[in-house]
């Protein structure tokens, strides 16, 4: 059985500019800032990115350290990243210079392109449900490439290091988080502009949540993340809210066994 006719929006970049224009609306500030307290980078750490989006992630690394990390390595579909990365470069102080690099990849195909221990640590950003897998004989869409996902991030980390990731919760209301968003429209200085992102977001927002019904994205119970982690071989696995309730944030290390 062929994969059934679905819409993929990851790779274009109208899609990933959309998803650019959130970072700027306080639900997700506060996202970052959380996840990145958790991170909690310190000097000559490896650290990879993955489904980094034009890679705020990476560069709050940068900057909590100082630009003092090794290396960050951001991994996404979208190929436009690279140019936000590009830019990202220019603004962070002291000049990354090659130590913030982005690759295009799909991380639902697995990590095979890096080597064991290959990073100290890893983050990401509300991209990890994403990972999709068809089951042609069945006909179905099923959890498989998440869960080689969690196996293969622990694979290229080293043991003993970190994975801060954050993951949507069942069900996420975009519209809770679009209306926290709001007094951001007002004092932006460009409401239509703010007006149109947020609804491209709730748009693609659809999509996402209309996907999820067919099981091809993975929202799940914030006991069933943990369990697939320690299945995966994580340890210290926990968890906080984020992101106006619609979030979960979670800190696991690598067991090493």
């Amino acid at each position: 059985m062929a994969i059934p006719l679905a819409e993929n929006h990851w790779p274009n970049s109208k899609c990933a500019k959309a998803f650019w224009s959130q970072q700027r609306i306080p639900p997700y500030r506060q996202l970052l800032s959380d996840t990145l307290d958790w991170a909690d980078p310190q000097p000559g750490e490896r650290w990879l990115d993955l489904g980094c989006g034009s890679g705020p992630l990476s560069g709050g690394l940068w900057n909590r350290s100082r630009g003092k990390v090794g290396a960050v390595t951001g991994v996404d579909c979208a190929a436009v990243n690279e140019t936000a990365y590009a830019r990202l470069r220019e603004t962070l102080q002291p000049p990354p210079e090659d130590r913030i690099r982005f690759e295009c990849r799909d991380f639902s195909n697995g990590l095979t392109a890096y080597d064991e221990a290959a990073f100290d640590n890893a983050v990401s950003g509300l991209s990890i449900s994403y990972a999709e897998h068809f089951d042609e004989a069945t006909g179905k869409w099923t959890m498989f490439a998440y869960d080689r996902l969690l196996s293969e991030v622990r694979r290229v980390v080293r043991p003993g290091g970190r994975f801060v990731f954050s993951v949507n919760v069942p069900n996420p209301s975009w519209f809770a988080v679009a209306w926290r968003s709001l007094p951001t429209m007002f004092t932006s200085g460009r409401p239509l502009k703010h007006l149109k992102a947020s609804w491209r977001m709730l748009r693609y927002g659809r999509w996402l949540k209309s996907e999820a019904r067919r099981g091809r994205f993975h929202y799940l119970p914030a006991e069933i993340v943990a369990e697939k982690l320690r299945a995966a071989g994580w340890a210290h696995v926990e968890h906080r809210v984020s992101y106006s309730r619609q979030a979960y944030i979670f800190r696991a290390v690598n067991s090493g066994q």
